[in-house]
């Protein structure tokens, strides 16, 4: 799954005279379904895969997001990394709260007849992940408070509607103003890999993810 490609670097001699020495760059292969993560062969399982979100190579197997014995990866061929999940779940807990495509929707659930992928306080953990809004405490939000619900990119739900449970990554607890007051609680439900893809964050939870996982790297 990798390749090299040999670049031409010239070192001059005199006014007219070079001397090309070839320098080699590493491409490194990715999902094309999500090309922040890269593909790598597993240096401890023969005819399988590493995924991971940094360019290291060889990479770090122990801040891989997983193994899979098939390209592209399917929830049959895919195996979690547990301390991967454990970073996610970390940075996820400090930042979600400030991601603006999750403030969007906390206020979106303030505006007067606003459906959002919501659960009212009193009902929270009682909705099946697929209904409608009324399935989830009902239509809008204004004045009440409720849940935010942070899921998944590969599959945007339909407005009005809450994503799948195996795509919610957590929820955060927002007042009738929309305004988040609560920690970020994980959901316990979430798959990194559906049939649907794989990983999908916001441009700001991604570079934070990154962000920690590269200080991880560097105490390996």
């Amino acid at each position: 799954m990798m390749l090299q490609s040999v670049i031409g670097s010239a070192t001059r001699l005199s006014n007219s005279t070079f001397i090309l020495k070839p320098s080699f760059v590493r491409l490194v292969s990715t999902l094309p379904s999500n090309p922040n993560i890269k593909i790598f062969p597993d240096p401890e399982q023969p005819n399988s895969y590493l995924l991971s979100l940094l360019e290291t190579s060889p990479p770090k197997p122990k801040l891989a997001i997983g193994t899979s014995k098939s390209i592209p990866p399917t929830p049959n061929s895919f195996h979690e990394n547990r301390h991967f999940l454990s970073i996610l779940d970390d940075v996820l807990a400090k930042h979600a709260a400030d991601d603006p495509d999750l403030k969007s929707q906390a206020q979106a659930f303030a505006s007067p007849g606003g459906f959002n992928f919501i659960q009212a306080r009193n009902q929270r953990g009682t909705g099946t992940g697929a209904g409608g809004a009324s399935a989830e405490g009902g239509a809008g939000g204004a004045g009440v408070g409720g849940w935010v619900h942070l899921s998944d990119s590969r599959n945007p739900p339909d407005f009005g509607r809450i994503a799948w449970p195996e795509d919610i990554l957590g929820s955060v607890e927002v007042d009738g103003r929309g305004n988040i007051i609560g920690n970020y609680q994980p959901s316990g439900t979430y798959r990194i890999v559906t049939n649907q893809g794989v990983l999908g964050l916001s441009p700001y939870l991604l570079e934070k993810l990154v962000s920690k996982l590269r200080e991880e790297e560097s105490k390996v």
